[in-house]
Protein backbone atom coordinates (compact mmCIF):
# COMPACT_ATOMS: atom_id res chain seq x y z
CA UNK A 1 0.00 0.00 0.00
CA UNK A 2 1.17 3.54 -0.65
CA UNK A 3 2.28 5.80 1.88
CA UNK A 4 -0.60 8.49 3.00
CA UNK A 5 -1.13 11.34 0.87
CA UNK A 6 -0.16 15.16 1.98
CA UNK A 7 -1.38 18.40 0.87
CA UNK A 8 -1.35 18.85 -2.63
CA UNK A 9 1.39 19.15 -4.44
CA UNK A 10 3.64 17.89 -1.31
CA UNK A 11 5.76 14.18 -1.88
CA UNK A 12 3.25 12.04 0.07
CA UNK A 13 4.51 10.69 3.69
CA UNK A 14 4.86 7.66 5.43
CA UNK A 15 2.53 8.08 8.73
CA UNK A 16 4.71 7.56 11.81
CA UNK A 17 1.72 6.66 14.46
CA UNK A 18 3.21 8.24 17.43
CA UNK A 19 0.57 11.47 18.20
CA UNK A 20 2.12 14.86 18.02
CA UNK A 21 5.08 13.42 15.71
CA UNK A 22 3.82 13.86 12.42
CA UNK A 23 2.70 17.40 13.06
CA UNK A 24 6.16 17.91 14.28
CA UNK A 25 7.36 16.45 11.01
CA UNK A 26 4.82 18.10 8.73
CA UNK A 27 2.77 14.97 7.77
CA UNK A 28 5.24 12.54 8.36
CA UNK A 29 8.42 10.52 7.15
CA UNK A 30 9.17 11.11 3.39
CA UNK A 31 8.94 7.20 2.40
CA UNK A 32 12.06 5.10 0.91
CA UNK A 33 14.59 6.95 3.01
CA UNK A 34 16.63 5.94 5.98
CA UNK A 35 16.56 7.90 9.33
CA UNK A 36 18.42 7.33 12.40
CA UNK A 37 16.85 7.62 15.97
CA UNK A 38 19.21 8.23 18.52
CA UNK A 39 19.22 8.57 22.37
CA UNK A 40 20.52 7.05 25.39
CA UNK A 41 18.98 3.60 26.95
CA UNK A 42 16.02 4.92 28.11
CA UNK A 43 15.10 7.27 25.79
CA UNK A 44 12.06 5.92 24.67
CA UNK A 45 13.15 4.45 20.82
CA UNK A 46 12.36 0.89 20.80
CA UNK A 47 9.04 2.23 21.48
CA UNK A 48 8.81 5.03 19.02
CA UNK A 49 9.71 2.22 16.74
CA UNK A 50 7.33 -0.05 17.32
CA UNK A 51 4.48 2.45 17.03
CA UNK A 52 5.67 2.98 13.42
CA UNK A 53 5.87 -0.12 12.66
CA UNK A 54 2.06 -0.91 14.41
CA UNK A 55 0.77 2.04 11.79
CA UNK A 56 2.30 0.59 8.92
CA UNK A 57 0.26 -2.92 9.98
CA UNK A 58 -2.86 -0.66 10.29
CA UNK A 59 -1.68 0.59 6.15
CA UNK A 60 -1.72 -2.69 5.57
CA UNK A 61 2.07 -2.50 5.01
CA UNK A 62 5.10 -5.06 5.36
CA UNK A 63 6.71 -4.74 8.62
CA UNK A 64 10.21 -5.74 9.85
CA UNK A 65 11.83 -5.21 12.94
CA UNK A 66 15.07 -6.46 13.62
CA UNK A 67 16.73 -6.96 16.76
CA UNK A 68 20.26 -7.26 17.56
CA UNK A 69 20.09 -6.54 21.45
CA UNK A 70 16.66 -7.81 22.70
CA UNK A 71 15.48 -10.96 22.22
CA UNK A 72 12.13 -12.13 20.94
CA UNK A 73 10.61 -12.57 24.37
CA UNK A 74 11.74 -9.41 25.54
CA UNK A 75 10.14 -7.86 22.59
CA UNK A 76 7.16 -9.00 22.83
CA UNK A 77 7.06 -8.62 26.91
CA UNK A 78 7.92 -5.01 26.53
CA UNK A 79 4.93 -4.49 23.63
CA UNK A 80 2.68 -6.27 26.03
CA UNK A 81 3.28 -4.10 28.70
CA UNK A 82 1.62 -1.14 26.46
CA UNK A 83 -1.45 -3.44 25.79
CA UNK A 84 -0.10 -3.83 22.11
CA UNK A 85 0.06 -7.15 19.67
CA UNK A 86 2.77 -7.13 17.23
CA UNK A 87 0.97 -9.57 15.26
CA UNK A 88 1.87 -8.70 11.63
CA UNK A 89 5.19 -7.44 12.10
CA UNK A 90 7.96 -9.54 11.31
CA UNK A 91 10.29 -9.96 13.98
CA UNK A 92 14.21 -10.89 12.86
CA UNK A 93 16.26 -11.85 16.27
CA UNK A 94 20.15 -12.18 15.61
CA UNK A 95 21.00 -12.03 19.14
CA UNK A 96 24.29 -14.35 20.11
CA UNK A 97 23.15 -17.90 20.21
CA UNK A 98 24.41 -20.31 22.81
CA UNK A 99 26.83 -22.06 21.06
CA UNK A 100 28.51 -19.11 20.15
CA UNK A 101 29.05 -18.79 23.85
CA UNK A 102 31.58 -22.20 23.30
CA UNK A 103 35.37 -21.22 22.97
CA UNK A 104 35.33 -24.45 20.36
CA UNK A 105 33.32 -23.09 18.12
CA UNK A 106 35.50 -19.71 17.97
CA UNK A 107 37.27 -18.95 14.43
CA UNK A 108 40.84 -19.20 14.62
CA UNK A 109 41.55 -18.65 10.92
CA UNK A 110 39.83 -15.30 10.22
CA UNK A 111 38.44 -12.56 12.78
CA UNK A 112 35.52 -13.00 14.52
CA UNK A 113 34.16 -9.66 13.28
CA UNK A 114 34.40 -10.74 9.59
CA UNK A 115 33.11 -13.63 9.72
CA UNK A 116 29.88 -12.94 12.35
CA UNK A 117 29.48 -9.48 9.97
CA UNK A 118 28.92 -11.01 7.30
CA UNK A 119 26.90 -13.87 8.40
CA UNK A 120 24.73 -10.93 10.17
CA UNK A 121 24.53 -9.29 7.39
CA UNK A 122 23.32 -12.04 5.00
CA UNK A 123 20.84 -13.37 7.88
CA UNK A 124 19.15 -9.71 7.46
CA UNK A 125 19.65 -9.34 3.45
CA UNK A 126 18.01 -12.58 3.31
CA UNK A 127 15.29 -11.81 5.55
CA UNK A 128 14.46 -8.20 3.33
CA UNK A 129 14.59 -10.47 0.04
CA UNK A 130 11.72 -13.26 1.64
CA UNK A 131 9.67 -10.49 3.15
CA UNK A 132 9.87 -7.35 0.61
CA UNK A 133 8.98 -5.22 3.98
CA UNK A 134 7.50 -1.33 3.10
CA UNK A 135 8.68 -0.53 6.70
CA UNK A 136 11.96 -1.57 8.59
CA UNK A 137 13.48 -0.99 12.19
CA UNK A 138 17.16 -2.11 12.94
CA UNK A 139 17.91 -1.72 16.67
CA UNK A 140 20.44 -1.75 17.54
CA UNK A 141 23.49 -0.17 15.47
CA UNK A 142 25.45 -0.44 18.70
CA UNK A 143 26.26 -4.18 17.78
CA UNK A 144 26.69 -3.85 14.05
CA UNK A 145 29.19 -0.83 15.22
CA UNK A 146 30.83 -3.46 17.55
CA UNK A 147 31.13 -6.41 14.89
CA UNK A 148 32.45 -4.07 12.82
CA UNK A 149 35.58 -3.15 14.46
CA UNK A 150 36.58 -0.07 13.23
CA UNK A 151 35.05 3.02 11.39
CA UNK A 152 35.53 2.70 7.63
CA UNK A 153 34.18 -0.96 7.50
CA UNK A 154 31.07 -0.24 10.07
CA UNK A 155 30.71 3.00 7.30
CA UNK A 156 30.72 0.71 4.67
CA UNK A 157 28.34 -1.66 6.27
CA UNK A 158 26.07 0.89 6.70
CA UNK A 159 26.01 2.70 3.16
CA UNK A 160 25.59 -0.69 1.55
CA UNK A 161 22.63 -1.34 3.79
CA UNK A 162 21.37 1.94 2.97
CA UNK A 163 21.36 1.47 -0.65
CA UNK A 164 20.20 -2.26 -0.63
CA UNK A 165 16.83 -0.96 1.40
CA UNK A 166 16.26 2.34 -0.76
CA UNK A 167 16.53 0.15 -3.89
CA UNK A 168 14.05 -2.03 -2.62
CA UNK A 169 11.66 1.09 -1.45
CA UNK A 170 12.21 0.34 2.38
CA UNK A 171 11.62 3.53 5.02
CA UNK A 172 14.20 2.43 7.33
CA UNK A 173 14.56 3.56 11.39
CA UNK A 174 18.62 3.29 12.24
CA UNK A 175 18.08 2.58 15.93
CA UNK A 176 21.47 3.92 17.92
CA UNK A 177 22.07 4.19 21.63
CA UNK A 178 25.22 7.09 21.60
CA UNK A 179 27.69 4.10 22.52
CA UNK A 180 30.36 5.69 20.59
CA UNK A 181 32.86 7.63 21.56
CA UNK A 182 32.77 10.35 18.78
CA UNK A 183 29.01 10.86 18.77
CA UNK A 184 28.64 9.19 15.34
CA UNK A 185 28.58 12.04 13.39
CA UNK A 186 29.41 9.80 10.38
CA UNK A 187 26.26 8.17 10.58
CA UNK A 188 24.07 11.55 10.90
CA UNK A 189 25.68 12.41 7.48
CA UNK A 190 24.76 8.90 5.98
CA UNK A 191 21.11 9.30 7.34
CA UNK A 192 18.38 11.31 5.56
CA UNK A 193 16.75 12.33 8.77
CA UNK A 194 17.97 11.92 12.29
CA UNK A 195 15.59 12.24 15.43
CA UNK A 196 17.14 12.79 18.70
CA UNK A 197 15.63 11.58 22.06
CA UNK A 198 16.61 12.75 25.02
CA UNK A 199 15.76 12.20 28.79
CA UNK A 200 16.78 14.94 31.35
CA UNK A 201 16.79 13.85 35.24
CA UNK A 202 16.19 16.80 37.75
CA UNK A 203 17.10 17.13 41.70
CA UNK A 204 13.20 16.53 42.43
CA UNK A 205 10.67 14.80 40.59
CA UNK A 206 9.74 12.50 37.20
CA UNK A 207 12.08 12.19 34.43
CA UNK A 208 11.40 14.60 31.59
CA UNK A 209 11.91 13.72 27.67
CA UNK A 210 12.49 15.40 24.84
CA UNK A 211 12.46 15.05 21.32
CA UNK A 212 14.65 17.16 18.49
CA UNK A 213 14.99 16.79 14.70
CA UNK A 214 18.29 17.37 14.49
CA UNK A 215 18.05 16.84 10.26
CA UNK A 216 15.56 16.28 8.35
CA UNK A 217 16.71 16.63 4.28
CA UNK A 218 14.08 18.20 1.61
CA UNK A 219 10.76 18.68 3.95
CA UNK A 220 10.02 21.24 6.56
CA UNK A 221 10.01 20.77 10.25
CA UNK A 222 9.42 22.19 13.37
CA UNK A 223 12.37 22.59 15.15
CA UNK A 224 13.64 22.68 18.41
CA UNK A 225 12.71 20.41 21.78
CA UNK A 226 9.39 18.96 21.94
CA UNK A 227 8.68 17.15 25.29
CA UNK A 228 6.86 14.11 25.10
CA UNK A 229 5.93 10.99 27.95
CA UNK A 230 5.95 7.75 27.65
CA UNK A 231 2.82 6.38 29.46
CA UNK A 232 1.22 3.08 28.81
CA UNK A 233 -0.05 2.77 25.33
CA UNK A 234 3.49 4.10 23.72
CA UNK A 235 5.21 7.52 23.13
CA UNK A 236 2.89 11.10 23.13
CA UNK A 237 4.71 14.23 21.69
CA UNK A 238 3.92 17.35 22.24
CA UNK A 239 4.93 19.44 19.43
CA UNK A 240 6.09 23.29 20.87
CA UNK A 241 3.67 25.86 20.40
CA UNK A 242 3.99 28.30 17.91
CA UNK A 243 1.20 30.99 18.57
CA UNK A 244 1.62 32.10 14.81
CA UNK A 245 -0.61 29.30 13.50
CA UNK A 246 -3.26 29.16 15.72
CA UNK A 247 -5.06 32.37 15.10
CA UNK A 248 -9.18 32.59 14.98
CA UNK A 249 -11.37 35.44 14.65
CA UNK A 250 -12.91 36.46 17.43
CA UNK A 251 -15.55 38.66 18.75
CA UNK A 252 -14.11 41.36 21.37
CA UNK A 253 -15.77 42.86 24.20
CA UNK A 254 -15.20 43.03 28.02
CA UNK A 255 -16.22 40.37 30.36
CA UNK A 256 -17.66 40.72 33.68
CA UNK A 257 -17.06 39.27 37.15
CA UNK A 258 -20.38 39.90 38.62
CA UNK A 259 -19.04 42.46 41.29
CA UNK A 260 -20.13 46.05 39.81
CA UNK A 261 -16.83 47.93 41.59
CA UNK A 262 -14.15 44.89 40.70
CA UNK A 263 -15.30 45.51 37.01
CA UNK A 264 -15.15 49.01 37.34
CA UNK A 265 -11.73 49.25 38.64
CA UNK A 266 -10.82 47.38 35.41
CA UNK A 267 -12.67 49.86 33.18
CA UNK A 268 -15.22 47.78 32.56
CA UNK A 269 -13.62 44.61 32.98
CA UNK A 270 -11.15 43.02 31.18
CA UNK A 271 -11.33 42.72 27.25
CA UNK A 272 -11.37 38.99 25.52
CA UNK A 273 -8.25 38.11 24.13
CA UNK A 274 -6.26 39.98 26.77
CA UNK A 275 -4.42 38.49 30.13
CA UNK A 276 -4.52 40.19 33.65
CA UNK A 277 -1.93 39.74 35.91
CA UNK A 278 -2.99 39.45 39.58
CA UNK A 279 0.01 40.42 41.90
CA UNK A 280 0.17 39.72 45.68
CA UNK A 281 1.28 38.56 48.76
CA UNK A 282 -0.19 35.08 49.55
CA UNK A 283 -3.72 34.90 51.27
CA UNK A 284 -4.70 38.46 49.69
CA UNK A 285 -7.44 37.15 47.65
CA UNK A 286 -5.81 36.80 44.28
CA UNK A 287 -7.07 33.12 43.08
CA UNK A 288 -10.77 33.90 44.58
CA UNK A 289 -10.99 36.53 42.03
CA UNK A 290 -9.64 34.18 39.79
CA UNK A 291 -12.36 31.89 40.60
CA UNK A 292 -15.08 35.10 40.50
CA UNK A 293 -14.57 35.70 36.44
CA UNK A 294 -14.29 31.69 36.09
CA UNK A 295 -17.95 31.76 37.44
CA UNK A 296 -19.12 34.36 35.96
CA UNK A 297 -18.00 33.17 32.35
CA UNK A 298 -20.32 29.98 33.23
CA UNK A 299 -23.38 31.99 34.23
CA UNK A 300 -23.33 33.47 31.08
CA UNK A 301 -22.88 30.09 28.99
CA UNK A 302 -19.38 29.98 28.67
CA UNK A 303 -16.93 27.50 29.56
CA UNK A 304 -13.99 28.55 31.61
CA UNK A 305 -11.03 26.44 32.86
CA UNK A 306 -8.75 26.67 36.33
CA UNK A 307 -5.51 25.00 36.26
CA UNK A 308 -4.62 24.27 39.70
CA UNK A 309 -0.92 24.32 40.55
CA UNK A 310 -1.30 25.09 44.06
CA UNK A 311 -4.26 23.83 45.91
CA UNK A 312 -6.23 20.52 45.02
CA UNK A 313 -9.81 21.19 43.58
CA UNK A 314 -11.55 20.10 46.60
CA UNK A 315 -9.96 23.22 48.87
CA UNK A 316 -10.47 25.63 46.00
CA UNK A 317 -14.43 24.42 45.80
CA UNK A 318 -14.43 24.49 49.63
CA UNK A 319 -13.08 28.16 50.05
CA UNK A 320 -15.17 28.96 46.83
CA UNK A 321 -18.50 28.14 48.72
CA UNK A 322 -17.22 29.72 52.10
CA UNK A 323 -17.78 32.99 50.19
CA UNK A 324 -21.20 32.24 48.09
CA UNK A 325 -19.09 31.15 45.06
CA UNK A 326 -20.83 27.50 43.78
CA UNK A 327 -20.51 26.32 40.56
CA UNK A 328 -21.17 23.23 38.12
CA UNK A 329 -18.05 21.62 37.47
CA UNK A 330 -17.61 20.08 34.14
CA UNK A 331 -16.33 20.57 30.47
CA UNK A 332 -19.31 22.04 28.64
CA UNK A 333 -20.89 25.11 28.52
CA UNK A 334 -21.88 26.77 32.09
CA UNK A 335 -19.43 24.61 33.28
CA UNK A 336 -16.23 25.17 35.15
CA UNK A 337 -13.60 22.54 35.20
CA UNK A 338 -11.10 22.65 37.53
CA UNK A 339 -7.85 21.02 36.38
CA UNK A 340 -5.22 19.45 39.15
CA UNK A 341 -1.60 20.16 38.21
CA UNK A 342 1.26 18.66 39.91
CA UNK A 343 4.28 20.97 39.02
CA UNK A 344 7.04 17.89 40.24
CA UNK A 345 5.30 15.42 36.81
CA UNK A 346 4.74 17.68 34.49
CA UNK A 347 6.65 19.45 31.62
CA UNK A 348 5.90 22.75 29.97
CA UNK A 349 4.94 20.59 26.66
CA UNK A 350 2.49 18.80 28.22
CA UNK A 351 0.62 21.73 30.00
CA UNK A 352 0.84 24.20 27.01
CA UNK A 353 -1.01 20.83 25.61
CA UNK A 354 -3.71 20.58 28.35
CA UNK A 355 -4.41 24.38 27.54
CA UNK A 356 -4.85 23.73 24.05
CA UNK A 357 -7.27 20.99 24.68
CA UNK A 358 -9.13 23.00 27.33
CA UNK A 359 -9.50 25.87 24.61
CA UNK A 360 -9.99 23.70 20.98
CA UNK A 361 -12.10 20.84 22.49
CA UNK A 362 -13.57 22.28 25.14
CA UNK A 363 -14.09 25.50 24.17
CA UNK A 364 -12.78 27.29 26.86
CA UNK A 365 -13.18 31.39 27.11
CA UNK A 366 -11.87 32.14 30.48
CA UNK A 367 -8.07 30.37 31.68
CA UNK A 368 -7.21 30.70 34.98
CA UNK A 369 -3.45 29.87 35.99
CA UNK A 370 -3.04 29.52 39.38
CA UNK A 371 -0.44 29.99 39.95
CA UNK A 372 2.82 31.00 37.90
CA UNK A 373 4.71 30.22 41.01
CA UNK A 374 3.65 26.63 40.37
CA UNK A 375 4.18 27.04 36.81
CA UNK A 376 7.76 28.27 37.58
CA UNK A 377 8.37 24.83 39.07
CA UNK A 378 7.51 22.68 36.38
CA UNK A 379 10.28 24.75 34.47
CA UNK A 380 13.34 22.49 33.71
CA UNK A 381 15.34 26.23 33.46
CA UNK A 382 14.17 29.30 34.98
CA UNK A 383 15.51 31.47 31.87
CA UNK A 384 13.24 29.50 29.45
CA UNK A 385 9.17 30.42 31.75
CA UNK A 386 9.12 33.68 29.94
CA UNK A 387 9.22 32.77 26.42
CA UNK A 388 7.15 29.73 26.76
CA UNK A 389 4.74 31.90 29.14
CA UNK A 390 5.09 34.48 26.14
CA UNK A 391 3.85 32.38 23.65
CA UNK A 392 1.11 30.69 25.72
CA UNK A 393 -0.28 33.68 26.08
CA UNK A 394 -0.25 35.10 22.55
CA UNK A 395 -2.13 31.67 21.49
CA UNK A 396 -4.81 32.69 24.20
CA UNK A 397 -4.99 35.90 22.80
CA UNK A 398 -5.19 35.23 19.43
CA UNK A 399 -7.72 32.59 19.95
CA UNK A 400 -10.07 35.35 21.94
CA UNK A 401 -9.32 33.92 25.11
CA UNK A 402 -9.13 35.94 28.66
CA UNK A 403 -6.30 34.90 30.68
CA UNK A 404 -6.18 35.65 34.39
CA UNK A 405 -2.66 34.66 35.92
CA UNK A 406 -1.60 34.52 39.70
CA UNK A 407 1.10 35.37 41.36
CA UNK A 408 2.27 35.08 44.47
CA UNK A 409 5.00 37.52 45.82
CA UNK A 410 7.30 37.14 48.67
CA UNK A 411 7.02 38.53 52.37
CA UNK A 412 3.59 40.00 53.53
CA UNK A 413 3.53 43.62 53.79
CA UNK A 414 5.61 46.80 53.05
CA UNK A 415 7.52 47.68 49.99
CA UNK A 416 9.86 45.12 50.03
CA UNK A 417 7.77 43.10 47.63
CA UNK A 418 9.19 40.84 45.55
CA UNK A 419 7.72 38.19 42.78
CA UNK A 420 9.93 35.14 41.40
CA UNK A 421 10.03 35.92 38.52
CA UNK A 422 9.17 39.45 36.45
CA UNK A 423 6.04 38.53 34.51
CA UNK A 424 4.47 42.00 34.55
CA UNK A 425 5.73 43.29 30.75
CA UNK A 426 3.84 40.28 29.33
CA UNK A 427 0.07 40.89 30.70
CA UNK A 428 -2.09 43.57 29.27
CA UNK A 429 -3.33 43.98 32.57
CA UNK A 430 -1.86 44.02 36.04
CA UNK A 431 -3.74 44.24 39.43
CA UNK A 432 -1.75 44.76 42.54
CA UNK A 433 -3.51 43.32 45.82
CA UNK A 434 -1.77 44.46 49.38
CA UNK A 435 -1.87 44.56 53.18
CA UNK A 436 -2.54 47.57 54.87
CA UNK A 437 -2.49 48.16 58.85
CA UNK A 438 -5.49 50.20 60.45
CA UNK A 439 -7.23 50.52 63.50
CA UNK A 440 -5.51 47.78 64.72
CA UNK A 441 -7.08 45.09 61.71
CA UNK A 442 -4.64 43.94 58.79
CA UNK A 443 -6.88 45.13 55.89
CA UNK A 444 -6.83 44.41 51.95
CA UNK A 445 -6.39 47.18 48.86
CA UNK A 446 -7.08 46.66 45.27
CA UNK A 447 -5.71 49.01 42.68
CA UNK A 448 -4.90 48.15 38.91
CA UNK A 449 -1.31 49.44 37.97
CA UNK A 450 -2.03 49.07 34.11
CA UNK A 451 -4.82 48.43 31.34
CA UNK A 452 -2.92 48.37 27.67
CA UNK A 453 -6.29 47.90 26.57
CA UNK A 454 -8.12 50.54 27.41
CA UNK A 455 -8.85 53.27 30.28
CA UNK A 456 -9.04 51.75 33.93
CA UNK A 457 -9.53 53.04 37.34
CA UNK A 458 -6.57 54.51 39.41
CA UNK A 459 -7.89 54.61 42.61
CA UNK A 460 -6.98 52.11 45.48
CA UNK A 461 -10.45 50.02 47.19
CA UNK A 462 -10.45 48.56 50.06
CA UNK A 463 -11.79 44.57 49.41
CA UNK A 464 -13.09 42.12 51.66
CA UNK A 465 -14.84 38.99 51.78
CA UNK A 466 -17.80 37.43 53.34
CA UNK A 467 -20.77 34.34 52.84
CA UNK A 468 -22.13 36.69 49.84
CA UNK A 469 -19.17 37.52 48.13
CA UNK A 470 -16.24 39.73 47.44
CA UNK A 471 -17.01 43.62 48.31
CA UNK A 472 -15.08 46.75 47.36
CA UNK A 473 -14.67 50.14 49.02
CA UNK A 474 -15.53 53.15 48.06
CA UNK A 475 -11.94 54.79 46.64
CA UNK A 476 -9.60 55.50 49.47
CA UNK A 477 -9.03 59.17 48.53
CA UNK A 478 -8.39 60.11 51.93
CA UNK A 479 -4.83 58.27 52.97
CA UNK A 480 -1.52 57.98 51.13
CA UNK A 481 0.64 55.29 51.46
CA UNK A 482 -1.91 52.50 51.57
CA UNK A 483 0.44 50.08 49.28
CA UNK A 484 3.32 50.11 51.73
CA UNK A 485 1.00 48.85 54.68
CA UNK A 486 1.48 51.73 56.67
CA UNK A 487 -1.28 54.39 55.32
CA UNK A 488 -1.36 58.43 56.72
CA UNK A 489 -4.84 60.13 56.96
CA UNK A 490 -4.39 63.30 55.10
CA UNK A 491 -7.15 64.66 57.27
CA UNK A 492 -7.44 63.34 60.91
CA UNK A 493 -10.88 64.84 61.44
CA UNK A 494 -12.23 62.22 58.87
CA UNK A 495 -13.14 59.16 59.52
CA UNK A 496 -10.89 56.07 58.74
CA UNK A 497 -11.46 53.91 56.30
CA UNK A 498 -15.08 54.05 54.77
CA UNK A 499 -17.39 50.93 55.88
CA UNK A 500 -16.78 48.60 52.56
CA UNK A 501 -20.39 49.22 50.42
CA UNK A 502 -21.90 45.70 49.48
CA UNK A 503 -22.10 45.62 45.54
CA UNK A 504 -23.72 43.43 43.97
Amino acid sequence: MKPAASAKGEISRSLTGVPGLDDVLNGGLLPHRLYLVEGDPGAGKTTLSLQYLMEGVRQKEKCLYITLSETREELLAGAESHGWSLDGIEILELVAEERDLDGEEQVTMYHPAEVELTETTKKILDAVQRINPTRVAFDSLSEMRLLAQNSLRYRRQILALKQFFIGRKCTVLLLDDRTSEDGDLQLQSIAHGVISLEQLVPGYGAARRRLRITKMRGMRYRGGFHDFNIEQGGIIIFPRLIAAEHGKPFEGGRIKSGVTALDALLGGGPDRGTSTLLLGPAGCGKSTIAVQYAVAAAKRGEHAVIFAFDESSATLLARAKGIGIQFEEGVKAGQVRIQQIDPAELSPGEFANHVRSAVELDHATVVVIDSLNGYLQAMPEERFLTAQLHELLTYLGRRGVTTLMVVAQHGLMGGNMMAPVDTSYLADSVVLLRYFEHAGKVKKAISVLKKRSGPHEESIREMHFDAQGIHLSAPLDRFRGILTGVPVHLDESVKPIIPPEKVK
